[in-house]
């Protein structure tokens, strides 16, 4: 039962991950967006999540790079979104 529940988390990751790069290739986000950052960000963890009970090292290292890759591309949008001051 456990091990069904680190499947659907990671399957979970698996469709925010591929997902958004289908919607990359479809031009429906920018690479730059906040969306596609978040996308991937969140299916990384929840693919960490699930390799928590079927460990897989090179499945492991490949997550902590697409977390840091997006960790940067959110740093950078929101580093470049003007910032709204308020009278």
């Amino acid at each position: 039962m456990v091990g069904i529940l680190f499947d659907i988390i990671g399957m979970t990751g698996t469709f925010l991950v591929v997902g958004s790069f289908f919607l990359l290739q479809l031009n429906k986000v920018s690479p730059k967006s906040l969306v596609y950052n978040l996308m991937n960000l969140s299916g990384a963890i929840l693919l960490l999540i699930s390799l928590c009970y079927n460990f897989n090292l090179a499945s492991f290292v490949i997550e902590i790079f697409w977390i840091a890759a997006s960790l940067i591309g959110l740093y950078k949008y929101f580093k470049d979104k003007p910032s709204v001051v308020k009278a």
